[in-house]
């Protein structure tokens, strides 16, 4: 009915990957003024490099003993990320401040999940907070903190793509954000081979 493509000749939108890396000390000063709900969240999406979405989901029947069982929802990969002390205490949070009355690693007082609005109205809270006591622009989201892990991993990308679960290096090479230091010449041992 229309003659004429209407979209002819408009442009199109470039999206901008992001590439906010969290430093330490910023993940240090939300943490420090975080909420056990949110303190956990974030210990987990971290260590485990997982989705905001895959930490909230987290069923106590996903705990075993090796460690936690993850299957992405993006990608369906399944993992059991291995257990290290700081897992151990992230995992224990909720249920040292709210009892052991839920299915769910993450949950409510009332021992219900978290939706993504109610959790994210405690981050966005708890951000805010930190940003008044430190001065600090915090100025990245949850899903960083995935990108932080993948990055703060210690190898080479094929190992942090088996870490993440990612399919391709390439998409593991969008996470990782770390600002790597490289050699520079060195024009004194340039000078004495001339």
């Amino acid at each position: 009915m229309v003659r004429r493509n209407p979209c002819r000749g408009v442009r199109q939108y470039k999206e901008v990957a992001r590439d906010r890396y969290i430093t330490d000390v910023e993940y240090e000063a939300i943490y420090q003024h975080a909420c056990p709900v949110v303190r956990a969240a974030m210990e987990i999406s971290y260590l485990c490099a997982a989705r905001q979405g895959d930490v909230l989901a987290l069923k106590k029947s996903q705990i075993l003993e090796e460690g936690i069982f993850i299957q992405q929802g993006k990608t369906g990969k399944k993992q059991i990320k291995a257990w290290t002390p700081a897992l151990m205490k992230a995992v224990r949070e909720c249920d040292e401040a709210f009892g052991n009355n839920s299915i769910f690693v993450i949950h409510q007082k009332n021992g219900n999940r978290f939706s993504r609005n109610a959790f994210n109205s405690r981050w966005y809270k708890v951000r805010e907070k930190a940003r008044e006591a430190t001065e600090f622009p915090l100025d990245f989201t949850f899903h960083d903190l995935k990108a932080k892990g993948i990055s703060d991993y210690e190898g080479t990308l094929k190992e942090k793509q088996y870490f993440s679960g990612h399919k391709s290096e390439r998409q593991v090479s969008t996470y990782d954000r770390k600002i790597q230091i490289v050699p520079s010449i060195d024009k004194a041992k340039l000078s004495k081979l001339d």
